[in-house]
């Protein structure tokens, strides 16, 4: 999906994290850029059903999950194995600097 080549997604880790000591504060800054440039809300495929993806969150073992609703219904989907709609929203290159940069 991502347009970008590796020097590009590695330039946007590197911007995340250039203050960053560790695994933790690596992730703090990369869910910071997501958090500050990704366009919520959007809406997803999980498991086959339609849902709203309406903002991410970095939960307390340390994980980046997208907050997804359907309904009344809510789940944390973790932004590593969120599927992503096509159009892509604004921003959607942060999770795939993530993603290559966890993989």
């Amino acid at each position: 999906m991502s347009t970008l080549d590796r020097a590009e997604l590695e330039a946007m880790i590197e911007e995340a994290t250039v203050d960053a000591y560790g695994e933790d504060e690596q992730r703090t800054g990369l869910f910071t850029m997501l958090e500050e440039h990704l366009d919520v809300p959007f809406t997803t495929v999980v498991l086959g059903v339609e849902a709203m993806a309406h903002g991410v969150d970095l939960t307390p073992d340390g994980r980046i999950v997208a907050l997804c609703s359907r309904g009344r219904v809510r789940q944390s989907i973790g932004i590593l194995d969120l599927p992503l709609p096509s159009p892509a929203p604004e921003g959607v290159e942060w999770i795939e600097a993530y993603r290559h940069g966890a993989g």
